[in-house]
């Protein structure tokens, strides 16, 4: 399995990535999260604003949550190269 590559190297394109992320209850989690730019969220519609840019993933079935990684992976594990 890769190393996690630090995050300031991470595609912030819109992409969807595996990321490693510590909650507040300091559990180590591993999640497909994607990079969501102002101009994208409001693209989409809704009320959004320069705080709600950042890494977002699912935290269960049904809840999206922003969250602070620091690192990650290709999703694809087959894509070394990413």
């Amino acid at each position: 399995m890769a190393e996690p590559k630090p995050m300031e190297t991470a595609p912030r394109d819109g992409r969807k990535i595996t990321v490693l992320w510590t909650d507040r209850d300091g559990q180590e989690n591993e999640s497909i999260a994607q990079y969501r730019a102002p101009e994208r969220l409001k693209q989409a519609g809704g009320d959004w604003d320069e705080s709600d840019a950042g890494w977002w993933a699912y935290v269960d079935s049904d809840t999206q949550k922003r969250i602070e990684p620091h690192g990650w992976k290709p999703a694809d594990s087959g894509d070394e190269d990413e």
